[in-house]
């Protein structure tokens, strides 16, 4: 059971789970002055739609750190993903903006017992999206070893 996809990366206790959930949506609506009237108004489309995932990474109980490192490769490849709700519901091609992690609580080795993270996603045309998922399969050998 997973909360959300992008491309193959799958949001999940195992994984990553968030709390929060935030879209914000926008068009575009230029105007131009007028002379004792008010202002033109033109409508010219869709503007930005960004999403915002933040939750609680806690390594003991749930998540592990390798995740937002995925997440940070999966933008170092400036791709786009397709983004898919839980229950199939599809928004469209997004690409990694920005991941942002906080580590509190850490044990004496210097590794935090507790991470927030914050993960910024702007919406693309969705003909940019990656067919391939953009989750690394890992090594070839072990990538065919279901096949033999």
């Amino acid at each position: 059971m997973h909360m959300m996809a992008l491309g193959q990366f799958l949001f999940s206790l195992p994984t990553l789970a968030f709390n929060d959930f935030k879209r914000q949506t926008s068009w575009r609506h230029p105007t131009n002055s007028r002379v004792g009237a008010r202002p033109a108004s033109q409508s010219l489309g869709p503007g930005e739609d960004t999403i915002s995932l933040s939750g609680l990474l806690v390594p003991e109980f749930a998540g592990k750190r390798m995740y937002l490192d995925q997440l940070r490769d999966m933008g170092d490849s400036g791709k786009a993903f397709a983004l898919v709700s839980g229950a199939g519901e599809p928004f469209g091609a997004y690409v990694i903006e920005n991941v942002n992690e906080t580590g509190t609580l850490h044990t004496g080795q210097g590794v935090p017992r507790r991470v927030e993270f914050d993960l910024q996603l702007k919406r693309v045309d969705d003909i940019k999206a990656e067919p391939g998922g953009g989750v690394d399969p890992g090594p070839i050998d072990d990538y065919w070893e279901w096949w033999l």
